[in-house]
């Protein structure tokens, strides 16, 4: 058991380090893009606690699988409030075209 655990610990730093180099090479042109499939992948993570906290098999699974939801929830908003934050960015200003 602790051999399995040391092993998913360094899995998951050596993920953060390449993921943060990933991430800091993207262009700003994709970064709207690339917030989209993160919002897919989170929308999938809420399903799969959806599962969990209704599989009733025990309370501490229901209570992991609700804190996932909330947790994916709030990811889920985040990056759609971040996401439609970016594409403002990229919307002209329609005032001045009433006019013409």
């Amino acid at each position: 058991m602790t051999g399995t655990l040391l092993v998913g610990i360094y899995v998951f730093v050596l993920a953060m380090f390449v993921g943060f180099e990933v991430i800091t090479k993207v262009p700003p042109t994709l970064h709207t893009p690339l917030m989209s499939g993160a919002n897919a992948i989170s929308g999938i993570s809420i399903v799969g606690a959806l599962v969990v906290a209704g599989s009733g098999e025990s309370q501490l699974l229901t209570v992991l699988g609700v804190i996932a939801v909330v947790m994916a929830t709030i990811n889920v908003v985040g990056g759609f409030l971040v996401t439609d934050r970016m594409l403002r960015m990229f919307r002209r200003d329609r005032e001045g075209e009433e006019g013409s």
